[in-house]
């Protein structure tokens, strides 16, 4: 049985970690390079990095301040925000990111992610899939950035996924858009649906708020990967305490 991962999760804006409540009213959090020394330090399997209105902006990623993680950290990096192009890809990739993580770009250019597959190979290409659970479906949107951008797709979240590991995703990371910032647990329901058919991992994204959570999320088999943020930035738990958590519900974790 594969261990299941702990991820951290730093979204950036105006080059400081936010955390907000169903992506909206951001407050600050810290410093990202101390913030992402700190949970290397403490054990993280990985760390994600998300300039969050990179899209919104229409920018690209602050790429210097990549670099300066990416010379902190030795665990594995992946980033995300306004990465439009292969070249966009290339330039993260060589400023020390081990994945790349897509979101609106894919959905308004889905070849992108064949491009990125063939060239850098599927093991770093992570397609982000924003999804929120409007009139009994669930609905992707799109630059989640900021409220004023946001914007209603209309694509099916589980139509979307086929779509993208059929063309070379690596990993999909699903941001529950009606848990995230709430504390009261992954989106279990969306997420077995979506890990019944998946063949690649799944990231699970939005909701955790005590222990409990991150447990129910792997006997549940719906997800291979936790991802957290406010608990870790404003100290309510350590990754260390999630994973001895984990550890003594007999859950497959490293240690």
């Amino acid at each position: 049985m594969l261990a299941k991962r702990i991820i951290p999760c730093l979204d950036i804006k105006d080059g400081q970690v936010v955390k907000g409540i169903k992506f909206s009213n951001h407050r600050e959090a810290g410093d990202p390079v101390k913030l992402a020394q700190k949970y290397a330090s403490e054990g993280a399997d990985e760390l994600v990095f998300y300039d969050i209105t990179a899209s919104a902006d229409r920018r690209n990623i602050m790429i210097e301040l990549v670099k300066k993680i990416a010379k902190e950290i030795s665990i594995p990096f992946t980033v995300g925000g306004g990465i439009r192009t292969v070249e966009d890809m290339q330039a993260i990739l060589y400023a020390g990111a081990d994945k790349i993580s897509i979101n609106t770009p894919a959905l308004e250019n889905p070849d992108l992610i064949n491009q990125g597959s063939k060239i850098f190979g599927a093991q770093c290409i992570v397609i982000g899939v924003d999804s929120m659970y409007l009139d009994g479906e669930d609905i992707v949107f799109s630059h989640t950035g900021k409220d004023e951008t946001r914007k209603f797709t209309g694509r099916n979240t589980i139509s979307w996924i086929k779509e993208v590991e059929k063309r070379g995703a690596g990993e999909i990371t699903l941001n529950s858009m009606n848990t995230d910032g709430t504390k009261k647990g992954y989106d279990i329901r969306l997420l077995k649906k979506i890990n019944t058919f998946l063949q690649i991992p799944l990231v699970a994204s939005g909701g955790a708020g005590k222990l409990e959570d991150f447990s129910m999320l792997f006997q549940q088999e719906a997800a291979d990967a936790a991802l957290a943020a406010s608990l870790f930035h404003f100290n309510e738990l350590s990754i260390g305490q999630v994973k001895n958590y984990l550890k003594e519900q007999n859950i497959s974790v490293r240690i």
